[in-house]
C-alpha cells in the first residue's frame, strides 16, 4: 500500500468516526473513486484502534467511571463502592442494552453474507442522503432538555435498536445514534457523549469479528501500516471529537446534514452520469 493511500485511509477514517456523516460510507466510496484496492482487515482493525484510543483518551473519567460500574456489576466491591451514588451505574447498564441490539445484528449479518447487498454506491448515496434529512429534522424539533444522567432502559434501547441501521454503510452510527436521542429531547451535546460512549463496545465488538477474520485468512501482518494508520487515524479522531462537542456547545447539527445531503446528490449524479 502506498503511504498516500495509508495516510488518505486513516485520516478519512479518523475524521469520519465520530461525525455524524458514516465513516463506512467514505471508506466504502474510496476505492469506486480512486481505483485503489481494497485496503485488507489489517489496516481496517489497525484504523479502528486509533479511533477507539481517540474515544477512550478523550472521555476518560466517563470511561474509568463505567468501567468500575461493570467491575461493581460483577461482584467487585470496592468498584461498587468507588461510583457508588454516581450515573455510572446507569450509564453502564444503559450502554449495554443499546449495544446487545447491534451486536446481535451484526452477527446475523455477518453469518448470512447479506452485508455486501448493501455495499454499492447508489446503497450508500441514498443512506447518506435519507438519513442525512432525518438528521436535520431530528435535530429541529427535538427538545433540549434531557441529558445524560435522564437516560432510561428504554431510551438506551430505543437508541441501540436505531443503531442497527448503521450496518448500512452511508447511514453514520453516530448520526443514527444522535438522530435517536435527539427524538427522545437529549440535548444535543449529551446526545454526541452517549453516542461516542457507546462507540467503546461497538468498536471493541466490530474489531473483535475482524481480528477473526484476520486469524482464519492467516493475512500478513504490516506492522509499519498498521502502526501509521493506528496513530493518524487516533490524532484524526481526538481533533473531530473535540471539535464537535465545541461545535453542538454552541450550534446545531444542519451543518452536518447539509454536507450529507450534498454528498449524497452529488453521489447520485456520479452514478447516473456512470462515473460511479
Amino acid at each position: 500500500m502506498s503511504i498516500l493511500q495509508l495516510i488518505i485511509l486513516a485520516l478519512v477514517q479518523g475524521i469520519t468516526e465520530f461525525l455524524p456523516i458514516s465513516s463506512s460510507g467514505h471508506l466504502a466510496l474510496i476505492g469506486p473513486l480512486t481505483g485503489w484496492p481494497d485496503q485488507g482487515l489489517v489496516l481496517d482493525v489497525s484504523v479502528h484502534v486509533g479511533t477507539l484510543a481517540a474515544v477512550i483518551v478523550y472521555f476518560w473519567r466517563d470511561v474509568r467511571g463505567i468501567a468500575l460500574a461493570g467491575l461493581g456489576a460483577v461482584g467487585i466491591a470496592p468498584a461498587r463502592r468507588a461510583v457508588a451514588g454516581s450515573d455510572y451505574p446507569r450509564l453502564f447498564w444503559a450502554l449495554v442494552i443499546a449495544t446487545l441490539p447491534v451486536l446481535a445484528a451484526g452477527f446475523l449479518i455477518k453469518a448470512s453474507g447479506a452485508g455486501a447487498l448493501f455495499r454499492n454506491p447508489l446503497s450508500i448515496a441514498l443512506a447518506t442522503l435519507l438519513f442525512g434529512v432525518i438528521l436535520w429534522v431530528a435535530d429541529a424539533v427535538g427538545t433540549r432538555f434531557k441529558r445524560i444522567p435522564d437516560i432510561k432502559i428504554k431510551a438506551a434501547l430505543i437508541i441501540g435498536l436505531a443503531q442497527i441501521l448503521a450496518l448500512i454503510p452511508g447511514t453514520s452510527r453516530s448520526g443514527i445514534t444522535m438522530t435517536a436521542a435527539r427524538l427522545l429531547g437529549f440535548e444535543r451535546t449529551s446526545a454526541a457523549r452517549f453516542s461516542m460512549l457507546l462507540s467503546v463496545p461497538v468498536i471493541i465488538g466490530a474489531g473483535l469479528l475482524i481480528g477473526l477474520e484476520i486469524a482464519e485468512a492467516d493475512a500478513p501482518l504490516l506492522w509499519r501500516d498498521a502502526l501509521i494508520g493506528a496513530g493518524l487515524s487516533a490524532i484524526a479522531a481526538f481533533a473531530a471529537i473535540h471539535w464537535l462537542m465545541r461545535w453542538l456547545a454552541r450550534a446545531s447539527m444542519a451543518v452536518f446534514a447539509l454536507y450529507r445531503i450534498a454528498l449524497g446528490l452529488g453521489l447520485l449524479a456520479l452514478i447516473w452520469s456512470g462515473v460511479l
